[in-house]
């Protein structure tokens, strides 16, 4: 059985290149089409998902709703976010089609780390969205919105605000993937848990530049991307440590059975 499945795994890697092209298009064809079927579907129910979306600033607009400047703009924002809650909705199809297409080049052991590792990436980073929705916007909107005090009043376009609100999301969204890059770099032999402890100060500094120039442009949403990084790569060290110590008893596993004598 073992020698089928790798006889298939080789016939897999040796595809010509025709013959790749060929699958990738048809990979790729799919998931266009799944990600346009989610996007009508998401069409039907853009404006709750656009009422979700205000709702962390709506409390300080004077009239409860933001503004358009231009015909085009609520339209053209629908269809914004037709398209985001589209792709996330049908990120599985997509996903699996990836796989499909990668997966034939991989071993075993590959594909069962490169399973843990998509699946955990994508845990991170929803949380990294839920982080910087139920945690960060209010914040930084209960922050930014007192400097008007009690004469200016904000007038904030739909496309600021969406705008503003989409970098955010999908900046907090990838710097909760550092876990995940570091776990991946221990794996691979290129950094160990001392490594990351020696080196604490420095990526302490570099996780603040990240967050000054990635985060927008105030304090306190610079703080609240420092902290959770911060806590993230302290959790990395943990993480890295424990594969150090599973590779240490494998490989003395793996000794002491070449030192028995075999009958």
């Amino acid at each position: 059985m073992n020698h089928l499945d790798n006889q298939n795994e080789s016939q897999d890697r040796n595809m010509s290149l025709i013959d790749h092209l060929s699958e990738l298009r048809v990979r790729m064809t799919r998931s266009a089409y799944a990600i346009f079927i989610g996007m009508l579907i998401c069409w039907g129910f853009s404006e709750q998902v656009f009422d979700f979306i205000r709702t962390p600033i709506q409390q300080y607009l004077p009239t409860g709703g933001l503004v358009f400047t231009a015909p085009m703009d609520k339209f053209m924002a629908h269809i914004k976010i037709s398209f985001v809650v589209g792709l996330l909705l049908s990120a599985p199809f997509w996903l699996y089609q990836i796989w499909s297409f990668v997966a034939p080049a991989l071993y075993r052991r590959e594909k069962r780390l490169a399973t843990g590792f998509i699946f955990f990436g994508t845990l991170q980073f929803v949380m990294g969205l839920a982080f910087s929705y139920y945690i960060v916007f209010p914040m930084a909107f209960k922050f930014l919105m007192g400097f008007g005090g009690s004469i200016d009043k904000p007038m904030i376009t739909i496309e600021h605000y969406l705008g503003f609100v989409t970098r955010t999301a999908i900046v907090f969204g990838l710097c909760f993937q550092l876990p995940v890059l570091i776990s991946f770099l221990g794996m691979l032999g290129l950094v160990s848990q001392r490594f990351l402890k020696e080196k604490r100060r420095f990526a302490v500094v570099g996780i603040a530049a990240v967050s000054a120039i990635a985060a927008p442009p105030d304090a306190l949403s610079m703080i609240l991307l420092l902290v959770p990084m911060w806590a993230l790569y302290e959790v990395s060290i943990v993480v890295v440590g424990i594969f150090e110590r599973k590779k240490a008893a494998e490989e003395a596993e793996n000794a002491e059975k070449s030192l028995v004598p075999k009958a």
